[in-house]
């Protein structure tokens, strides 16, 4: 890549109609709210955070229920918030790998009643938004300025300069752009296809 050129997953913009289907969070008084829109490229974005973050397993649900460290947990009522020591010590768990403070603010926030995948999903969505990529990558797909902003919130994903915020193994710029790329193709072309 010569300088100044922008390193950017490629992208290809489908009609609204073939968005996924939509998982909701349940108000208090048990009817639907939406918070997040499934789309394929917001699919496609989370599936490479899962990716970046070690919980992608095929496309399987099992990274759903997976602890920092890989081991795995049972019950999805709530984050399982056991500390796993490795090279590292963490009590991230799931998809996305909350940590158990971040899952409680934005459980909170979104009124997700427990760790189900679909909250997960909305959870991680609203971190994304929160950092101000969401927008930029529902336009303009996974650019390195949006890997920079959500470094902050994933360890796996690099900065501007290409290393972790954390000082942790991370995800070359060119490795999830790639990733991103290929997963959204793929999620595109299950879309037109049903």
């Amino acid at each position: 890549m010569g300088t100044g050129q922008t390193l950017q997953a490629e992208r290809i913009q489908l009609p609204k109609e073939h968005a996924f289907r939509v998982n909701v969070a349940y108000q208090s008084n048990g009817s639907q709210r939406l918070h997040y829109l499934i789309t394929p490229e917001r699919r496609a974005l989370l599936n490479t955070i899962r990716y970046a973050e070690g919980t992608w397993k095929e496309g399987k649900d099992l990274g759903y229920r997976t602890m920092f460290g890989g081991g795995v947990f049972e019950d999805l009522s709530q984050h399982p918030n056991r500390v796993v020591v490795k090279f590292y010590s963490s009590a991230a768990a799931g998809a996305y790998q909350f940590i158990p403070s971040t899952w409680m603010a934005v459980a909170k926030e979104l009124n997700l009643p427990n760790f189900q995948p679909q909250h997960q999903d909305q959870a991680a969505l609203h971190l994304v938004s929160k950092r101000g990529a969401l927008k930029e990558i529902d336009s303009l797909g996974l650019t390195h300025s949006a890997m920079a902003r959500l470094a902050p919130e994933w360890a796996s994903f690099p900065n501007w300069a290409g290393n972790s915020s954390y000082g942790q193994p991370v995800k070359s710029h060119a490795e999830l752009a790639k990733f991103y790329s290929a997963n959204l193709r793929q999620l595109q072309q299950q879309a037109l296809a049903s």
